[in-house]
């Protein structure tokens, strides 16, 4: 019965030609639509696309120049993945809106200035950036081909950039970590510098408070050489008084013998004891003032030399002090560099002024006064032993002195005089001492501000070398934790950060060309389109063969049979023009092929059924259903994409398994998904064949509606 069916196409040559062409019709689903799309990413650089290099040239810091766009343009046309074509803006506008140009790829005018920028916090970071244009009116899946491929344009540019920005970052690390070593050196001279301050001050206050004691004892020793000159002016003053009694005694003698004699011993006999009793008083007192007025010489010739060394010495210490802050100015602002500065000024200031009041000449004037005073007290001091011995002299010699009486009245009035001119000088030496007295008190209480002012210093002074040392080992402890790169490591390291993740895609069971993730897809289309045709031309059952009172399942087969074998031939003629005209290399050939046939079987066996149920509509129930597995078989994108009545339709449809076990075929794979579609394929066919020969038992009974059928397709 299956022969008979095919016999009928056998009569003409047109019937037979219609056979051929019912056999060959999968190739224009599978093979044709195949060829189309077997590698359309190879083929793209046959996409005419324009680009417009507007980018000048930059200058960077090491003074080299930058030609990132050129660099970019030529390294795209290097690897031809598009017909890259150079055009200005405006020809590249016109081009897009006329279709001669597919896509504008532009490089702006700033991108190697943006390259070049250095980093900079007060600023937003400078970007490089490119813009691809597509239109979709005039070709949506050029856009969608230039997406993927312009991810990876941009993601190899940025990396570029990135690399260049840390580049020139890690340098300024390095730069950063350079100069704060340099502070950090810095710091440590200023922490030397301050203890060397430290020590000056220290040996400056040493200086001040011995000139301060010396200044103290000058005032005790010029107080006791005032006493002393006291003591000088009272005796001096009795001196004198006598010196007067003496000169009217020899007077009185000149002017007559007895008399004369006798008023020599009664003035004898009053001076004796006076000279008697204050010899030691004037011998001491003499002594004392010489001794004060050699103190006092002492200490005068020192004091300048003190004076003018406090005053250098001071003014050593300001300058240094101001020169601290010239040199690291960051620390003029300190309280304790103010203090210390402070503190310099007052010294200087009062150890210039001492200078200045011992530099005024009062002090040699003074130191020959004091030379005159010890001289003519040690005379004194000597002469005061014998003048009581000298009247007892006289007073045994009366009549020599009688002879030279006259001589001796004027030896007492030139006594008196020396005695009164002695009065005179006791006095001003006296006066002289008290003012001498008074300037060693003012020194003394001068020094002792200074000398606070110069501990003060010494104290500001460690603060500061402390302030000092702290800062350097902060500076060096904060280089050490800066990373520094040499120019090699910098650049390796720049390129890390740039492009920090190394991305190393693997795939299982690759496809080798966009056709090939493709095929299990349009092969099944094709042979369910090749099922529909052969229905189309062949009957699902023949009334003969209902009528001829033959078995149900034979008149099934009968109508199956022939569909099978055009089907098995379209799965042939299928498998050899993909495998040996297109290229497909199948990790599983021999099982593609056998999988091929059982989809044929498993089809036809489907649209037979569609058939012999519903007769004319059954076409249409199969185009339904090839729609619904079109979109649901996950040929094309994922299932988990699809809407979810897509998604819960996917399992029953016989397509679904047909695409997922001819990639295990063709790509490789576990061979459980392929023995599922197997069976699930054989089930599908089984069941078909089931329902036909149920359809063509309840079709032995002829009605109206059979006869004359409502619709005729």
């Amino acid at each position: 019965m299956s022969l008979f069916e095919l016999r009928r196409f056998f009569r003409a040559p047109i019937t037979v030609a219609a056979l051929v062409v019912l056999a060959l019709i999968p190739l224009l689903y599978g093979a044709l639509y195949l060829w189309a799309f077997w590698d359309p990413y190879g083929n793209m650089r046959h996409i005419p696309v324009a680009v417009v290099n507007a980018d000048r040239p930059a200058t960077a810091q090491d003074g080299s120049t930058l030609a990132a766009g050129r660099d970019l343009a030529d390294e795209l046309r290097h690897r031809d993945v598009f017909g890259w074509q150079p055009a200005t803006a405006e020809q590249a506008r016109q081009g897009l809106e006329d279709g001669r140009y597919q896509l504008v790829f532009t490089i702006p005018a700033d991108f190697s200035a943006a390259l070049v920028t250095p980093p900079d916090p007060r600023r937003d970071p400078a970007r490089g950036r490119l813009t691809v244009v597509n239109d979709d009116a005039t070709n949506y899946l050029s856009g969608q081909l230039a997406r993927s491929v312009f991810t990876e344009v941009r993601a190899s540019a940025s990396a570029t950039a990135a690399r260049g920005y840390f580049d020139r970052m890690l340098i300024g690390f390095t730069d950063l970590k350079t100069q704060t070593r340099q502070a950090a050196d810095g710091a440590s001279q200023l922490a030397g510098g301050a203890a060397d301050a430290r020590s000056g001050a220290g040996d400056l206050a040493g200086g001040i408070d011995r000139a301060h004691t010396g200044a103290g004892q000058l005032d005790s020793g010029l107080a006791a050489a005032t006493a002393g000159s006291q003591q000088l002016y009272d005796g001096l003053v009795a001196l004198d008084a006598g010196a007067a009694q003496l000169e009217d005694g020899t007077a009185q003698a000149a002017a007559g013998g007895r008399l004369l004699a006798s008023k020599v011993d009664t003035a004898a006999d009053r001076i004796e004891p006076v000279l008697r009793d204050n010899a030691d008083l004037i011998a001491t007192a003499a002594t004392a003032i010489a001794d004060g007025a050699d103190l006092i010489l002492e200490h005068l010739d020192a004091l300048p030399g003190l004076a003018k060394t406090a005053a250098e010495q001071t003014a050593k210490t300001k300058t240094d002090v101001q020169k601290l802050g010239q040199v690291y100015p960051q620390i003029v602002d300190s309280p304790e560099y103010r203090s210390a500065l402070a503190a310099a000024d007052n010294a200087a200031k009062a150890a210039a002024a001492l200078q200045t009041r011992l530099d005024t000449g009062d002090l040699d004037q003074l130191r020959q006064q004091m030379t005159d005073v010890a001289a003519t007290a040690r005379r004194i001091a000597q002469a005061a032993p014998h003048l009581a011995d000298d009247v007892a002299a006289a007073r045994t010699q009366v009549d020599q002195l009688a002879t030279g009486l006259n001589a001796l009245a004027g030896g007492a009035a030139r006594l008196h005089g020396g005695t009164t001119g002695a009065v005179n000088g006791a006095k001003d030496l006296s006066g002289g001492l008290y003012r001498l007295s008074t300037g060693a008190r003012q020194l003394d209480s001068g020094l002792g501000p200074l000398s606070d002012g110069g501990h003060r210093l010494a104290s500001g002074l460690t603060s500061l070398g402390d302030g000092a040392t702290r800062l350097a080992d902060g500076l060096a402890t904060g280089a050490d934790k800066i990373p520094g790169y040499d120019p090699d490591t910098a650049a390796e390291r720049a390129g890390v950060l740039g492009d920090p993740v190394a991305l190393s895609r693997e795939t299982e069971h690759p496809a080798a060309t966009y056709g090939a993730g493709f095929a299990p897809y349009f092969l099944g289309l094709a042979l369910w389109v090749g099922a529909m045709i052969s229905y189309m031309v062949l009957r699902p059952l023949t009334r003969r063969h209902l009528v001829s009172g033959a078995r149900p399942w034979r008149a099934a087969l009968a109508g199956w049979l022939p569909a099978l074998l055009i089907g098995v031939v379209q799965a042939t003629a299928l498998f050899l023009v993909v495998r040996f005209a297109l290229g497909l290399h199948p990790v599983h050939a021999l099982g593609m092929y056998a999988f091929l046939a059982l989809t044929a079987v498993a089809f036809t066996a489907l649209i037979q059924w569609f058939g012999a149920r519903l007769g004319p509509a059954g076409r249409l129930v199969a185009l339904a259903v090839l729609m619904l597995q079109l979109t649901s078989s996950g040929g094309t994108y994922p299932i988990e994409t699809t809407p979810g009545f897509l998604q819960a339709i996917h399992p029953f449809l016989p397509m679904t398994y047909v695409v997922s076990g001819l990639r295990h075929l063709i790509n490789g794979g576990p061979d459980g998904t392929v023995m599922t579609g197997a069976l699930v394929l054989t089930g599908f066919a089984a069941a078909a064949f089931a329902l036909t020969t149920l359809a063509a038992w309840r079709g032995r009974r002829l009605t109206p509606a059979k006869l004359h059928p409502d619709l005729v397709m």
